[in-house]
């Protein structure tokens, strides 16, 4: 019973870590594309009511987490 407690637990503390991974790496993805935009990303979608731009960047953030999920999966 102790060995199924350790590793609900170790599963739990990965999930944790991974998770954390997660949420940074999309941070530093946020970072560089706004970086490498032209122009300012939240003014446009904000202010000028930019919408295919909220929808272009909800999907690449889509995209990156299903590639980020996949790489700390396997």
């Amino acid at each position: 019973m102790e060995y199924l407690a350790a590793i609900q637990l170790a599963e739990m503390i990965s999930t944790v870590v991974y998770t954390i991974l997660g949420v940074a790496l999309m941070g530093v993805i946020w970072k560089v594309i706004d970086w490498m935009t032209p122009f300012p990303i939240m003014k446009e979608i904000e202010q000028d009511q930019n919408m295919a731009l909220a929808v272009l960047i909800g999907l690449v953030f889509v995209s990156i987490s299903i590639i980020i999920a996949a790489v700390i999966v396997s």
